[in-house]
C-alpha cells in the first residue's frame, strides 16, 4: 500500500517523512485491522466547553464540514466497516457514536444507522455500540430506546455542580450540570441501567480529586475514564507552563488512592487498571498509556477517515489520512504514516523515553500530547514529569502489596 500525500502534516516530520515504513515492513512488521470506529454523527454541539479540542484548540476544520452525514456518506460508512470486518476477519468491532454532540443528530437518524451497520456485517461479526454524549438531551424516550437497541451510554461530567460549569457550559454561559444530573438519575433507573456505560472525566487540578471522585460515585458509573486536557508542546498544559511541578500527578495520585484503598471496588477506573495491569507485565486497554496498537479510526461527517481526533489538540489537518470513505476503504488508512507510528510501539518513541525505566509502563503518554512543532510527534509527553510520579507510585503501591502476599500466591 502507498500512504497518501499529506501536505498538512509539514509541522511533523516525524512520522510523516522520517518513518521508514518499508523498513517496518522488511522486519516483519504488519498493520493491526481498525476495531474501534468513531462516527462523527453530528459536527455541531449544543455545550461550549472551554477545553474542547474540536472547537477551541488547533485545528477548525469543523466549521467547514457539513452537519450531518448524508445519506451517500451514511451509507459507504455502512459498507466501508462491513468491507473491513470481512477483509480482516473481525469477531468484534466497536462503534462509537460521537460528535459534537451525537443526539443532535435525532435518535431516529442514530438508530436506523447503527441497525444498518449491524445488517450489513458478516453473520460472525458482533458490533457493540456506544454513544458518548455530553447528557443534555438524553430524555427518558431516548434512553428507553437506546437501552432496546442494546447502545450503551457514555456521559461527561467533570464533577460537582460549581466545578462541571466552570469548564461545561451553554453557549449562553449557563452550566450543564443540572441536566446531566436528570440524564445520569434516568440512567441509574434499574429500567434503563443496563444501558450505563460510565463517566468520562477531564480533570483540573484546581478542583478537589476526592470531592471529584466521590460526587462521580454518586451517580453509580460502571467505569470512569479520568483524562488529561489535551495539551503540547506548542499548547502547554494550564498550570504548568514553566515544565515545573506535577499537577496532575498530584491529582491523580490523589485519586488513585482513595479508589485503590476502598474495602471494596466501588468502580472501575481504566487508567489506574491499564497501569497496574502494566506494572504487572500485561497490557493496556486505552491509549493513555502502554504500548498496545492503537486500533481506532474517525469518520467525519464530509466522509473523510481520519486518525483519533484529538490529534486536532495539534495543528490544523493533524488527523488527516486524505481518504474518505466514498472513495477509499479502511485498509488504505493502515498504510498512513501517522497510523503506522501509533502501532509499532517502543519504535515510535524518542530515545530519552526509550532510556527511561518505565517507558514500557507510560508508553510516551497520549500521543496528542507529544507533538513539537519543530519535529512532530517523538518527543516526550508534555505531561512527562506527571506520568512519571503516577507511574511511580502506581509500581511502588502495587509491588509493596505484592511482597507482603505469601510466596508464589500471585502467580
Amino acid at each position: 500500500m502507498t500512504a497518501p500525500t499529506l501536505a498538512a502534516h509539514s509541522t511533523a516530520p516525524w512520522p510523516y517523512q522520517l518513518l521508514d515504513l518499508a523498513d517496518l515492513h522488511a522486519q516483519g512488521w504488519r498493520p493491526t485491522p481498525f476495531r474501534d470506529f468513531v462516527l462523527k454523527v453530528h459536527q455541531r454541539c449544543n455545550l461550549a466547553c472551554d477545553y474542547c479540542y474540536v472547537y477551541t484548540m488547533a485545528d477548525q476544520s469543523w466549521r467547514h464540514r457539513p452537519a450531518m452525514m448524508s445519506t451517500e456518506v451514511r451509507d459507504a460508512v455502512v459498507r466501508r466497516i462491513a468491507e473491513h470486518a470481512d477483509t480482516h476477519h473481525l469477531a468484534h468491532l466497536r462503534i462509537l457514536l460521537h460528535g459534537g454532540e451525537p443526539l443532535l443528530a435525532g435518535l431516529p437518524h442514530l438508530l436506523s444507522f447503527v441497525a444498518a451497520i449491524r445488517t450489513a456485517l458478516p453473520a460472525y461479526c458482533r458490533a457493540e455500540v456506544c454513544l458518548q454524549t455530553n447528557g443534555v438531551l438524553l430524555a427518558e424516550e431516548t434512553v428507553a430506546s437506546l437501552r432496546d437497541n442494546s447502545i450503551a451510554v457514555g456521559v461527561s461530567l467533570d464533577g460537582g455542580a460549581a466545578d462541571n460549569d466552570r469548564h461545561r457550559r451553554h453557549h449562553d454561559g449557563r452550566g450543564s450540570y443540572q441536566a446531566v444530573h436528570r440524564a445520569l438519575t434516568l440512567l441509574n433507573d434499574p429500567r434503563y441501567v443496563s444501558a450505563y456505560a460510565g463517566l468520562l472525566c477531564t480533570i483540573d487540578p484546581n478542583v478537589d480529586p476526592i470531592a471529584c471522585y466521590e460526587k462521580l460515585l454518586e451517580f453509580a458509573p460502571p467505569t470512569i475514564d479520568f483524562l488529561l486536557p489535551h495539551a503540547n508542546w506548542a499548547t502547554r498544559p494550564r498550570l504548568a507552563r514553566d515544565g515545573t511541578g506535577t499537577p496532575y500527578a498530584d491529582w491523580l495520585v490523589a485519586a488513585f488512592d482513595r479508589w485503590y484503598a476502598a474495602p471494596v471496588q466501588e468502580t472501575r477506573i481504566r487508567l489506574f487498571e491499564d497501569l497496574i495491569s502494566l506494572t504487572l507485565g500485561g497490557r493496556s486497554r486505552s491509549e493513555q498509556v502502554g504500548l498496545s496498537p492503537v486500533a481506532v479510526v474517525v469518520v467525519e461527517t464530509d466522509g473523510a477517515v481520519e486518525q483519533v481526533d484529538s490529534l486536532k489538540s495539534a495543528y490544523p489537518g493533524a488527523c488527516s489520512t486524505g481518504l474518505n470513505v466514498l472513495t477509499d476503504p479502511f485498509t488504505a488508512a493502515l498504510a498512513v504514516p501517522g497510523v503506522v507510528a501509533r502501532q509499532i510501539g517502543r519504535e515510535a518513541l524518542c530515545r530519552s523515553c526509550l532510556d527511561c525505566p518505565v517507558h514500557r509502563i507510560c508508553g510516551g503518554g497520549h500521543y496528542a500530547h507529544r507533538y513539537r512543532p519543530a519535529d512532530g510527534f517523538r518527543n516526550p509527553s508534555v505531561y512527562c514529569h506527571d506520568l512519571r510520579r503516577l507511574v511511580d507510585h502506581v509500581q511502588g503501591r502495587v509491588t509493596a502489596d505484592l511482597s507482603r502476599l505469601p510466596a508464589g500466591s500471585h502467580r
